[in-house]
Parts: structure tokens; C-alpha cells; sequence
């Protein structure tokens, strides 16, 4: 089912596209210092949306500059309480042009207005009031070694962040990221992805007006081997946080190995979403298809594996065909669109070619896996069946609306191919049995499981996985560690 509009109507959000996009660096907008620019383009019919500054390593130098200024000025020394204001002052502001920054993210990421208005925005709302209240509550200990001594830890910010953002969440991925840091006390440099660079430019735009001192977040846009190498490799960046691939996490992790900078990596999955056959069938279904379909199946923890019952297995692949083919594909700003395009034409042209590979390897297209229309980069959801653990599309991350549907005969086996990827960021589990649930939680190597339910996330919680999943968490107390060092200090009593 296809639905096409696509035309803007003027909006806060098409004027902000309407002007020269440039870098912000020490509170300032500047063009790009070789006056280079690129385009950004809508993944709904691949015409330019707006012009963007091209940023170098002449640029990276620059914002590194202005972040450590400011670390060693006024946001380390300002008072963590005003440090939190400051960011629930910014979180008020995103409420108020909450339509215009909604509009803008699915413009340039391709997402359904109705989806970045009920999770991306208010995610990234809930994360900066978070962790703006966790400002002032960044605590040590005093720990008793000896009766002539006080002994105390403190938590000191660790610096000036890179923060390397990617194209399928840049507005809640990316305040995971700048939420904590700052509250933290760092400063920050952020990249966003080339693809989707435009709500990190808006929201960096009213975080100064909401007091932030300049040079405290700065925004370099541009490609990640040019701007996100010079951060890596920076002498003076202390910190990165990324968000993408197994292979750009691994060459961050030797670059930063050069000054032994602190690296917390969130990267791929290949998650197993598991239904035995005496789970709830419809509701199980229903799930696994918004788990694998939702943003168009990119999302690192989509359940692109759902692993079924023997007995069950023939009922879950026709309910989630009959999803496949129920959901609404179009327009972006359409409110009753389900499924918005891929995020460009190299991203559709890889999931197609995917969708060769698992029919090539024997697996039967059940449905979908096409082009369609002939504006942008939409595909038709896929659903794959008689698929073998071994087979790329179970093996490898695919990023777009494509699901293998796995047979298993019991719970060992059941395990035996959750486990068996590379990767190691989520899982669900569909049963009554409460004890079978809890057995596989236990032994799922997942950062995250979901019993009877799937797809769910929240600050207060850690997110990440191990392996190709990642480094380190996101979210929760677990953030305030990736961007604090513990000191520990020795006071002689006995002077």
C-alpha cells in the first residue's frame, strides 16, 4: 500500500532547510573554512533539501579548540545545579518548536512524522531532562582506610567528547550522547552523519539560546573519513562515543589507541526474537513485525531473526507476511504512513541486493523485497522463509524491512541460534512458561531481553552489547561513568 504527497508547505522547518547550513563552532554559525559545501538530499524522492558546510580537519581543529577553552572555563567551574538548569532550559525550548524540529528530522531522515513525533522527540526530550537532573547528584564516596586520614573519591569530567553520531536516530542517538557528557561537565564536539545533519544543527542553535556557554557543543559537519577521523586522532579530543558499524568502530578504536583515549562504541546487531509454540501467536506476531519493520528495519536492535517453534512456525510465517503487506509505505509527512523510505539510494541498493543473496542461498521470498514507486528509496517489507542458521541474511546485518523467519526444534536449539552470530545487543522471547523465559534471559547473550514484548527502550535503563555490538553502555547511571574519571584523594589528619 503506497501513499505519495511529498509536497512542503512553508514551515519553520523548510525555511531553517532554505538557508546556507554551516558549522558551529564557539557559539558561532561559520562556513566551512575551504568554503566547501554538500548537499542533503530527502530519501522520499532524492531532491535537495538543503546545502550544508563542508568541514575539514582545519574546522575539527578549530571546535576542538573552543571546547577546551570552555571545559577549562566556565562550564567545568559553573556550578553543576546551573549546569542542570541550563539544559532543562533547552529541554523547554525543544518543547516549543517541537514541530518544527519533528518535521525536519523526518524530512532528512526519511521517517514517518507519526513516529519521530511518538518516539524519536519525546526520547530525546526525556533523556536531556534525565540527565539534567543528574547535574548536580554526580557524587563520590568517602571510603575509611585509616584512622589519621580522610579518604574520599570524587567523579571529574573527562574532557572534551567527540561525539560521532549516525543516520537512523540522529536526534535521540544524539542526545544520548550530549545529555550525559554535558551534564557530566564535559565539552563536546559533535559529528553528525552526512546523510542527516540538519537537527543537530537546529537543536545546537537553541541550546546556546537557552545559555549554553559557547564552545561548550560544537557541530562540524561532514564525511566521517575527513571530520570523524580528526576527531579520533585528535590529541586533545579525551573521549569518544560512537554510533554505527562494526568496521568504523574498529578503526576508532585504533586511532584512539594512539593517546589511549576512552572509547564507548554502540554498534551493530543481527537480534534473535524467539516465539515457542505455546506463546500468544497474534500478539508475538504483531510484535515481531513493528520489531523488524519499524524505521524500516534500521535499527541496530531490529529483530531481523525471528526464530520459531516447528510446531508454530508455519502460523507466524503467514501472520507476519500478511503484516508485511498490510503496511502503509509513503510519504514521510503523511500521518497515516507506516513505512518511510531507506535512508539513500547506496542503503536500498544493499538491502536489495541482501534480498538476492537469501534467494540465491535458497531461502523463499515470501513477500515483498521490491523498489517501490519511482521517487526515493523505498522498499517493500520482505519476508523470508526457510531460512538456514547459516545463511548471510541470518548472519549478517542487513539495515532495512527484512526478516528471516529460522525454524527450531527446542530450547537448547532455540539458544544455540540466538547465540550464533557476531553480534550481541538484544533479544525477545515469546512463552507462557515463565520459567522457559527466564532460562533463556539467562543465557541469551543479549545486552538487552525482552520477555513477551519487543523493541522497548528507556534511559533509566543501560543499553549496549558486547563483541560487534559494541563497548560499554549508554543510558542510565552507566552514561555518567563513560563521561566521569574517579579521583581519589588522601587528606593527613595527623598535622
Amino acid at each position: 500500500m503506497m501513499s505519495v504527497a511529498y509536497d512542503f508547505a512553508h514551515s519553520p522547518a523548510t525555511e531553517f532547510m532554505s538557508r546556507p547550513q554551516h558549522l558551529l563552532i564557539d557559539g558561532r554559525r561559520v562556513p566551512a573554512s575551504s568554503g566547501r559545501t554538500f548537499k542533503s538530499l530527502n530519501p522520499a524522492t532524492g531532491q535537495v533539501i538543503a546545502t550544508i558546510a563542508e568541514g575539514n580537519e582545519v574546522d575539527v581543529e578549530h571546535a576542538v579548540a573552543a571546547a577546551r577553552r570552555a571545559f577549562e572555563g566556565p562550564w567545568r567551574t559553573m556550578r553543576a545545579s546551573e549546569r542542570g538548569q541550563i539544559l532543562l532550559r533547552w529541554a523547554d525550548l525543544l518543547k516549543q518548536h517541537s514541530e518544527e524540529i519533528i518535521e525536519l528530522e523526518s524530512i532528512d531522515a526519511g521517517k514517518p512524522i507519526s513516529a519521530t513525533a511518538r518516539q524519536d522527540f519525546p526520547a530525546a526530550v526525556d533523556t536531556l531532562i534525565y540527565y539534567a537532573g543528574w547535574a548536580d547528584k554526580i557524587s563520590g564516596d568517602v571510603v575509611p582506610v585509616r584512622d589519621d586520614a580522610l579518604t574520599y573519591t570524587v567523579r571529574e569530567p573527562v574532557g572534551v567528547v567527540a561525539a560521532i553520531v549516525p543516520w537512523n536516530f540522529p536526534l535521540m542517538i544524539g542526545m544520548w550522547k550530549l545529555a550525559p557528557a554535558l551534564a557530566c561537565g564535559c565539552t563536546i564536539v559533535m559529528k553528525p552523519a552526512e546523510l542527516t545533519s540538519l537537527s543537530a544543527l537546529r537543536i545546537a542553535e537553541l541550546a546556546l539560546e537557552a545559555g549554553l556557554p559557547a564552545g561548550v557543543f560544537n557541530v562540524v559537519t561532514g564525511p566521517g573519513r575527513v571530520v570523524g577521523d580528526a576527531l579520533v586522532n585528535h590529541p586533545d579530543v579525551d573521549k569518544v562515543t560512537f554510533t554505527g558499524s562494526p568496521g568504523v568502530g574498529r578503526g576508532i578504536m585504533k586511532g584512539a589507541a594512539s593517546n589511549f583515549k576512552r572509547v564507548s562504541l554502540e554498534l551493530g546487531g543481527k537480534s534473535a526474537n524467539v516465539i515457542f509454540d505455546d506463546a500468544d501467536l497474534e500478539a508475538a506476531s504483531k510484535a515481531a513485525a513493528s520489531g523488524i519493520f519499524f524505521n524500516a528495519g534500521q535499527v541496530c536492535s531490529a529483530g531481523s531473526r525471528v526464530l520459531v517453534q516447528e510446531k508454530a512456525y508455519d502460523e507466524v510465517v503467514e501472520r507476519l507476511a500478511a503484516r508485511a503487506k498490510s503496511i502503509r509505505i509513503g510519504d514521510p509527512l503523511d500521518r497515516k504512513t507506516a513505512l518511510g523510505p531507506v535512508i539513500s539510494e547506496k542503503q536500498m541498493k544493499s538491502i536489495l541486493d541482501y534480498v538476492d543473496i537469501g534467494q540465491k542461498e535458497g531461502a523463499t521470498l515470501v513477500t515483498g523485497g521490491e523498489k517501490v514507486g519511482d521517487r526515493g528509496y523505498f522498499i517493500s517489507p520482505a519476508v523470508f522463509a526457510d531460512v538456514a542458521h547459516e545463511m548471510r541474511i541470518s548472519q549478517e546485518e542487513i539495515f532495512g524491512p527484512v526478516v528471516s523467519v529460522i525454524k527450531f526444534r527446542d530450547e537448547a536449539d532455540a539458544l544455540r541460534i540466538a547465540n550464533g552470530t557476531a553480534y550481541s545487543l538484544a533479544a525477545g522471547v515469546w512463552s507462557r512458561d515463565i520459567g522457559k523465559l527466564q532460562r533463556f534471559a539467562k543465557r541469551a547473550r543479549a545486552g538487552t531481553v525482552w520477555m513477551n514484548t519487543y523493541g522497548y527502550t528507556d534511559v533509566r535503563l543501560p543499553w549496549g552489547g558486547e563483541r560487534d555490538s559494541g563497548l560499554g553502555r549508554e543510558h542510565g547511571t552507566a552514561a555518567l561513568d563513560n563521561f566521569t574519571e574517579p579521583k581519589a584523594i588522601w587528606m593527613n589528619l595527623a598535622v
